[in-house]
């Protein structure tokens, strides 16, 4: 208990520590507990956030802030609308194709497992391999269920879409135009010392602003390269799966494993054993490699290096929490947790006490 006594008031003694605590539960409260109604006005500050980048060179070439929002949001709304009429029709199309597929790939897998008994009798045993065959009717009805759940909810899906198409674009503008007068008017009521969070603040916001931008960038050309290699390879799915293998580098370290096993089965079904089949995984490695040992230092480089333990369990907690901008946000989240912890006060030795007691 007086360990406790003595951590509390050694912890909030400071104002300022106060106003930083209030500051994250207020926050986090607002993140957890809104989160589902205020979902697009998220997408939209991340998306401001993001665009506020261009707007500002665009300034420094001596265009005015109004020329320069308006130009950077048409932009936007180009590749909006590309990805709405484009990319995306594209995807749902070869989706419906793979599903249609399925039945066909699972005859091929069935005739191949059961084959394995009389390649490698001492290995594997017809009753295993009728296990297995059965184990899997049972996922693949499963995932049949689902997708029947997922189909009647699809109308809700829809009309949220709709909602995001909608009004993402207009906040976003009137957050790029009116950027100054919001965060004034925030400002406004906010305590006049605030030193510790403006502290907070600053060390996690130049990794923040870095993740974020460069985790885009890094989605767009992993995806773009996956689909161009896959199209030249004459791999089928091709957008379906570049989609898949661009937003797999949200997760590190597993994110590039799970979407290896997608590419693999679907060029093992269409080519075969083979040198098609090789092609197709050796272009995959090399796409992972360079990502991986090129691009993702050259992006991150002002990144504050977080052990990957730590990097997995932000993933695991803050995916948990927000689904899929959890995931996104898992390493800045845990940036500013890091920053957090070194500004928030600690014990001190008896030969510090005493050097400031001098």
């Amino acid at each position: 208990m007086e360990l406790l006594r003595d951590w509390f008031k050694r912890s909030f003694a400071d104002p300022q520590v106060v106003i930083l605590g209030v500051f994250l539960i207020i926050g986090f409260a607002i993140v957890i507990g809104l989160g589902k109604w205020l979902a697009p006005m998220f997408a939209s500050v991340v998306i401001a956030y993001l665009l506020e980048a261009v707007v500002s060179r665009l300034q420094k070439t001596g265009l005015p802030r109004l020329a320069s929002v308006i130009i950077v949001f048409l932009l936007f709304i180009t590749a909006l609308l590309f990805l709405t009429f484009g990319l995306i029709p594209i995807i749902i199309r070869q989706l419906t194709a793979l599903v249609q597929q399925v039945p066909n790939y699972i005859s091929q897998g069935h005739a191949l497992l059961e084959r394995l008994p009389e390649a490698y009798p001492q290995l594997v045993s017809e009753e295993q391999v009728q296990a297995i065959i059965s184990q899997l009717g049972q996922e693949v009805a499963g995932w049949g269920q689902q997708a029947l759940a997922w189909s009647l909810t699809s109308v809700a899906s829809v009309i949220g879409l709709v909602v995001y198409l909608v009004l993402v674009p207009v906040l976003v503008f009137f957050m790029l135009k009116d950027k100054e007068l919001m965060t004034g008017w925030i400002a406004n009521y906010l305590p006049q010392e605030r030193t510790l969070v403006n502290r907070v603040w600053i060390e996690s916001e130049a990794q923040i602003a870095n993740y974020v931008r460069g985790k885009v960038t890094e989605i767009v050309i992993v995806g773009s390269v996956t689909y161009i290699t896959l199209m030249i390879l004459g791999l089928e799915y091709s957008a379906l799966l570049a989609t898949l293998v661009g937003f797999s580098v949200l997760v590190p370290y597993i994110g590039a494993a799970v979407a290896t096993i997608p590419i693999a089965l679907i060029a093992f079904f269409q080519f075969g054993w083979g040198w098609d089949f090789g092609q197709v995984v050796i272009a995959y490695a090399i796409i992972q490699a360079l990502d991986g040992n090129l691009l993702v230092p050259l992006l991150f480089s002002e990144v504050v290096n977080l052990h990957p333990v730590a990097i997995i369990l932000a993933i695991l907690v803050f995916g948990g929490l927000w689904g899929f901008w959890g995931i996104f946000f898992a390493i800045p989240l845990a940036t500013l947790v890091k920053a957090v912890l070194n500004a928030w006060p600690r014990r001190q030795s008896a030969e510090q006490e005493e050097l400031e007691l001098e």
